[in-house]
């Protein structure tokens, strides 16, 4: 279940960010934070298991804001 929750995060990744996917009007990091809210989500899944993975992920999408500063906020 790990690598299929991964695989659907990559093939996010991959079409649809706004960062790398397709249609990304600027390729470059539009998140404030590294790694990307996707990529530490991804990596959280395959560490610690989908749901703690998927509830770390949601966590800090909930602290991206408009005024946050860029910084590295790397997996624990």
């Amino acid at each position: 279940m790990r690598n299929f929750i991964a695989s659907l995060i990559s093939f996010y990744q991959k079409v649809f960010s706004p960062d790398t996917g397709v249609f990304a009007i600027n390729k470059g990091t539009t998140c404030v934070f590294y790694p990307t809210c996707s990529e530490y989500t991804k990596q959280a899944v395959l560490k610690y298991g989908v749901f703690k993975g998927l509830w770390m992920g949601i966590r800090r999408i909930l602290r991206c804001h408009p005024w946050q500063k860029e910084h590295i906020d790397p997996l624990p």
